[in-house]
């Protein structure tokens, strides 16, 4: 096999995930826009209504580990090609279920919905595979800056999916989980389509056939930057999580429509996303640890926004959600670099989903238990104990990058 050019195939590589992406984001934000709004709707008490976003997320977190080892058996192709395949096949069991309002069936295909969202987040590592660790940040941020597009546009769908599922005798709520699996399904063709040569595939034939980089890659990941990294995502998601999943049923409470919930969610997913490229700037020239220090700080902001927010103020729910979004991406592009820094081409794939999947039980704790918190207490309490929780990110970090880590760039960092 003749390898093209490094660079000129991670610029393909980036493209060809970046179109994909624009696809998958949409599918991704709008199962989250209406997930709680379902359950509530099917199960008749806001108690539970964190239960869809713990159960695709319980999902996301099997995929996760899936998708990595598949990844690192047969390649990044097909590793995020069968994510997406999952991830359609359950939006379109969730519109079924709904359709013959069927309780079991509908979390079952939640369960299985679950699959895109790993599949979405696991795309971010192929646009890492193929560059330096010095530009790894941006090479992460490319990819996931390609999602907002779709994050933005999906839930701004919500009221017309709503209206053609209504049309069809099916539940208006779950319309947007229909555009979730055509969006899926088309991200996942694309994969399978156009990522030839295969990103990881290539940086292992690589890695191999240069001595300094076979060097750089003996031994195990280095046991202080997976577990910084880890740490930051798994805190991040899981607050990120459980502010965002109660904010949909906190506004129908207070007499909000649709429209207003999709504009936050939608500020949100995009705030999670569009300021990527500036992150991972930040990511790689400032540090991947004062960056993952400011997710939390931003984090804190966020729940003192939201705490403090009047029940009426949609525009302050709005600054409170792009907070949540912002603080949630600081910490995964630094949590990111800080793993792929970390994981030698040979175990990368592997050690990714192992860390995603640690991510994603975080993100179900964090739905699951939001509408309990929310229902004995208020949303209020659970946003400042949310923020208050994300603080832990700082000392934590901040220990581990004293110990040494694998990748010389990370000393600075």
């Amino acid at each position: 096999m003749i390898l093209e050019d490094r660079s000129a195939l991670h610029h393909r590589t980036i493209s060809v995930v970046m179109a994909s992406q624009v696809f998958s984001g949409a599918g991704l934000a709008a199962g989250v826009t209406v997930g709680a709004l379902l359950a509530e709707d099917m199960l008749g008490t806001s108690s539970l209504s964190g239960l869809p976003s713990a159960l695709f997320t319980a999902g996301s977190a099997g995929a996760a580990l899936g998708v990595g080892r598949l990844s690192q058996r047969l390649g990044r192709r097909a590793g995020l090609t069968a994510g997406y395949a999952a991830g359609a096949l359950g939006g379109a069991g969730v519109v079924v279920a709904a359709a013959i309002d069927n309780v079991v069936l509908l979390l079952f295909f939640l369960l299985v919905y679950g699959a895109g969202t790993a599949t979405n987040l696991q795309a971010r590592y192929a646009g890492a595979d193929l560059v330096e660790p010095g530009r790894r940040g941006r090479a992460v941020s490319s990819v996931l800056v390609a999602t907002t597009i779709g994050a933005v546009i999906g839930p701004n769908l919500v009221s017309v999916t709503g209206r053609i599922a209504a049309r069809w005798h099916i539940p208006p709520v779950a319309g947007p989980f229909a555009l979730a699996a055509v969006a899926y399904a088309v991200a996942g063709t694309i994969l399978f389509l156009l990522l030839r040569p295969d990103p990881l595939l290539v940086s292992r034939t690589l890695n191999a056939s240069t001595p300094a980089a076979a060097g750089e890659s003996a031994g195990p990941p280095a046991r202080a930057g997976v577990t910084a990294g880890a740490a930051t995502m798994i805190l991040t998601q899981l607050v990120m999580v459980a502010v965002m999943t109660m904010t949909p049923v906190q506004m129908k409470a207070h007499g909000h429509d649709l429209a207003a919930t999709g504009l936050v969610i939608a500020v949100h997913i995009a705030a999670m996303y569009l300021p990527s490229p500036l992150t991972g700037l930040l990511v790689d020239r400032v540090g991947r640890i004062p960056v993952a220090v400011a997710s939390g700080i931003t984090l804190l902001a966020a729940g003192v926004v939201s705490a403090t927010a009047p029940d009426d103020s949609v525009p302050l729910l709005t600054v409170a959600l792009a907070l949540l979004g912002l603080g949630w991406n600081l910490g995964l592009v630094a949590g990111t670099a800080m793993i792929t820094d970390a994981a030698p081409p040979e175990t990368r794939a592997k050690t990714q989903g192992a860390v995603d999947l640690c991510v994603a039980l975080a993100g179900a704790g964090g739905g699951i238990t939001s509408g309990l918190i929310m229902a004995a207490t208020s949303y209020s309490a659970l946003s400042i104990g949310g923020g208050v929780l994300a603080l832990a990110v700082i000392p934590f970090v901040i220990a581990n990058a004293r110990r040494p880590l694998a990748d010389p760039h990370l000393g600075a960092n």
